[in-house]
């Protein structure tokens, strides 16, 4: 068999990943024009409902540690806003500390895909980067350094994840810049090292953000998601969304 058409030739896998890369930039292109033009009071409706059906969700009350991401209106992400704040909320009256639920979320560290998870007990533990995007400052209120989540002792149940555009198979379109990707496949790596259940990856997308299966590429590096939430309703996809989930 020549060398020409072996699949596992170096030059022709490089070329597969350029064309790879070159549809992700022209879909992402194509999405973030449709999210600048989607209507406000569509937006506000897709965002409510979204977050109602998260935070009614069996699979996420019974969660005990989570990573969420803190969303950006610039970016025209899925607003999470209500979620971190019924995370975040005040214990109960009579000092119950047990239903509170623990809370990591993302600080970009470098412009290599290197993002850290930091737990934050207040929204007072957030500072403006650059970008105006808030993120966990390295210390808290009373100067205690922040826990990173890949130092935990115990493991996470649930990532609450955004992204450009996704499909019923789990494919999920980032920005480009890898952070999730990279950071997921640690974790779980993680996880499997220490023994611990698998969390499950579920994706907050505007109806419009949904694609049919196959406008999507995918590299081997590119991380899939459990479940998608819309504001129609949760789309399980993998076994384990199907089984934890209750569907």
């Amino acid at each position: 068999m020549s060398q020409s058409n072996d699949s596992s030739n170096p030059e022709e896998k490089e070329h597969d990943l350029e064309s790879i890369f070159q549809q992700k930039r022209i879909l992402r292109s194509q999405v973030r024009k449709t999210l600048k033009s989607m209507d406000p009071s569509l937006r506000s409706h897709e965002d409510n409902a979204i977050q109602k059906i998260v935070l009614e969700a069996p699979w996420f009350k019974s969660s005990q540690r989570l990573c969420a991401y803190i969303s950006c209106s610039a970016l025209r992400e899925v607003d999470t806003s209500k979620l971190l704040s019924q995370i975040l909320q005040i214990p109960n009256a009579d000092g119950d500390t047990k239903t509170r639920k623990k809370l990591y979320v993302p600080r970009v560290e470098d412009k290599n895909s290197h993002m850290r998870m930091f737990h934050i007990s207040s929204i007072d533990d957030l500072i403006a980067n650059s970008m105006n995007i808030l993120e966990p400052a390295p210390v808290d209120a009373d100067g205690n350094e922040q826990e990173d989540v890949m130092q935990a002792n115990e493991p996470v149940d649930l990532f609450l994840l955004p992204g450009l555009a996704f499909d019923r198979s789990g494919r999920r379109l980032g920005r480009g810049g890898g952070y999730y990707d990279t950071f997921l496949k640690k974790y779980q790596e993680l996880a499997k090292e220490r023994n611990w259940r698998q969390p499950l990856f579920v994706a907050l997308s505007y109806s419009l953000q949904i694609m049919d299966e196959g406008i999507i590429s995918a590299t081997p590096k590119d991380m899939p998601v459990d479940a998608l939430v819309s504001p129609s309703g949760v789309i399980p996809i993998s076994a384990t969304a199907l089984d934890r989930m209750q569907f």
